[in-house]
């Protein structure tokens, strides 16, 4: 996948995740930059716990919003302390 895929994908995924986990979102820029991060969070988590979806866009967009509301949640922890 090339880097603006990635990064359209990480952005439309942040976006989802500021839609799922409510109350722990950063604003629309900040929720991309989470989704960049959660896809990349994602890509190393998601094939160590045996979970596939498939393959296409779609899969990589919900992989993307898995990492993305996982570390939405985290830091939402965190930063609630």
């Amino acid at each position: 996948m090339g880097i603006i895929a990635a990064l359209v994908i990480g952005a439309i995924a942040g976006w989802l995740a500021g839609l799922i986990v409510r109350g722990a979102g950063f604003g629309l820029i900040g929720n991309m930059v989470v989704g960049i991060i959660g896809a990349l969070v994602a890509s190393w988590l998601l094939p160590r716990l045996g979970v596939g979806l498939g393959g296409s866009a779609i899969r990589d967009i919900l992989n993307a919003t898995i990492g993305a509301c996982i570390v939405l949640v985290i830091v939402s922890m965190i930063r609630r302390g």
